[in-house]
Formats: C-alpha cells, structure tokens, sequence
C-alpha cells in the first residue's frame, strides 16, 4: 500500500514553517469534523498527518523516513497528540473512536505535543467582528470587548501567593506526566499522558494565591485594539496569540477573530478589483467628455471616450484593493450607463431626427 503523503492531506507546503502546518490542519478540521456534517474517515488522516507534522521533531523523522516513518509509529513512535477542544470542537459520541485509536497511534499524548499539554494550555477563542467595505481596502483599528477567562492579576497565572513556592506533584513526581504500558493489536505499547492529579502541571502552590484561590485565573472583561489589514477579505481571520482563555501555570490559547465585511451601497469587489456603476448624460457618451466618480479613495476623474455606449467598461489603474501579502492594488472598473432624456425640446428633437437621417 503506498505511503500518505501527509503534507497533500493538510495542503502545506513541504517547506511550509509549524505556524502553516497548524493554521492548515486548524482550517481542515473545522472543514470535515463529523459533527459539522463532514466525513469520519477524512478527519482520522487529517488528524493523523497533524500527528506528524504539528511537531517539528516528528516532522524531521517523517521528513527523513518516508513511507517507514508509519511503521516506525505503529512501533510506539508518537507524534505531537490532537485535542479536538482546541477548536472548540465537542466530539461527543466520537470519543470512544478516537479515544481508542489514542492508544494505537498515539493520538493522546507525545514528546512536546499538545497531548501531554492539556491541562496546561487554554481554550483558543474565536469570535466574529463586522468592518466597512473601506475598512477592508485601506485597513483600519477597530476596538472589541470580550468577556473570558485571564490570567489572575496578582499570581501572574500561577496560582500561588506571590512570595512562596510550589511543592512536586506526588503522582508524577514533578514531571507533569505519567507512562503506561497498554496491551495491543501490535503488541505492547508504552503511552504519555498528562497527569490525573495535576492536570499536566507537575507542582502544587505551597500557599494559594488570596485573590484566585490557587485557580491562577478568574474570569473578566477584556478591551482589544483590532488592526485590520488593509485588503482583508470577508472571512478573513486574523490571529491574536495568547489572548484566548488562560489555565493555570500554562499558556493562553489563542484568538480567531473572523472578519465580516460589510457591503458597500457603491461598491463591488471582485478579487482585489473594485466594480461600480455611473450613469452619464447621453451628450457625454456621443461627444465625450471628463466626469467625477466616487472611488474608495474619493472622487476621481473618469475620461469618457466619443461614442461611449451603454455598458461599457472603463478602467481606473490602480485604485482597487491593495494585495494583502504583496505591493501593489487592484484596479477599479466603472460600468458606464447612459442616461436618455425623458424631455426633449423642439430644437433637441429635430437635431436628433435630422442625426438619424
């Protein structure tokens, strides 16, 4: 049977850095988790290709060994563990499915993987904020205000009384984590889990912190600053590391913050182009003339050639969307209409019967 290629299954680059890797796998999974109506067996590759890749030391094996490296991990190799509630996700009756494969593959734990970090990494939060359609050409700040769980104030997050010590976790011994042999299809396999007790922490406070009661978080109000880049697309997400929820003596997961953009009255975008619509008078379309256009970046001058008809298409370079990862800005395209009088005089009738002639 040939080999997964597991860099195709996440759509990264072979050469792409651990912060692609990750966002890709976030993106897949969120895209074919069997509770958003996608396929079980599409989510077990994209989570075991993350096995191998969301770790840079498994990544190194994987990139080294090829088609042994799966062999080598049904052999107790293990990669960097998957966390459905980093996403959100509430996998439910799934559990049980991945729970086992845990076991096999190696899913509920690693060396430096998300597994074994689960009682000390918090939640990622992921939220929607709505911008102007010229917010999201030119950039802009915008502030939001949410409502999670912080680091405590007074112990930093450790959950201790500034002043005093920590004491070693007496199950784990200080390390956080503990082994154990599992009996399986393949023989007997040694897994790493977080520890029971300490929940991955590895200490204890000696004395509780007074104002968090040895939690080392409280939940509270927070007011972010919001840059949008300019050129931001509607569904866009932007990434604010560490400002997801906290957890005691770890790190703050992350915010999502998934940009809404809102539609403009005049106004069309079209990759990085701009579209409107002018009406012009039928004078201007026969002989030609200069007319003011709005554009997201004021009003402009349109030159209107003789004999412009209805329909017609005319470019402003340069006065589109600006690339969000490159220089330079789309164009604007202006759809000319003309606009026939409704009320003619004499004079105006007879030239125009004397022009059709």
């Amino acid at each position: 049977m040939a080999s997964k290629d597991y860099y195709q299954i996440l759509g990264v680059a072979r050469n792409g850095s651990q912060q692609e890797i990750k966002e890709a796998f976030r993106k897949k999974a969120m895209e074919h988790h069997p509770d958003r109506g996608g396929d079980a067996q599409k989510f077990k590759e994209i989570n075991e290709a993350y096995q191998a890749l969301g770790d840079a030391q498994t990544r190194a094996q994987y990139d080294q060994y090829g088609s042994s490296f799966e062999q080598m991990r049904r052999q107790g190799f293990q990669g960097a563990g998957f966390d459905p509630r980093e996403f959100g996700f509430d996998i439910g009756d799934l559990s049980d499915l991945f729970s086992g494969l845990g076991d096999i593959f190696g899913f509920g734990g690693g060396r430096g993987g998300r597994g074994s970090d689960r009682g000390r990494s918090g939640r990622d939060i992921e939220l929607e904020i709505a911008v102007p359609f010229e917010d999201a050409v030119h950039g802009g700040v915008r502030e939001i205000e949410i409502e999670k769980i912080n680091a405590c104030a007074r112990c930093g997050g450790n959950g201790a009384e500034p002043g005093s010590g920590f004491k070693n976790c007496s199950t784990c011994g200080g390390k956080g984590q503990v082994s154990k042999v599992v009996n399986s299809f393949f023989g007997a396999m040694q897994t790493v889990t977080a520890c029971g007790s300490c929940h991955g922490i590895g200490k204890y406070p000696e004395k509780e912190c007074g104002a968090c009661h040895g939690k080392g978080v409280s939940r509270g109000k927070r007011v972010l600053k919001v840059k949008i880049p300019a050129g931001m697309e509607d569904g866009g997400t932007i990434r604010f590391a560490g400002e997801g929820e906290a957890v005691r003596g770890g790190r703050a997961g992350d915010l999502y913050l998934r940009v809404r953009v809102r539609e403009s009255k005049d106004f069309e975008r079209r990759d990085q182009d701009i579209w409107s619509k002018i009406a012009i008078a039928f004078k201007a379309a026969a002989l030609g003339g200069v007319v003011d256009v709005p554009t997201v970046d004021g009003l402009k001058e349109l030159k209107i050639p003789a004999g412009t008809q209805s329909g017609a298409v005319i470019k402003l370079k340069g006065l589109g969307v600006p690339h969000l990862r490159a220089a330079g800005r789309g164009d604007h395209f202006v759809e000319v209409h003309i606009k026939v009088p409704t009320h003619l005089s004499r004079g105006q009738k007879k030239i125009l019967e004397e022009w059709e002639e």
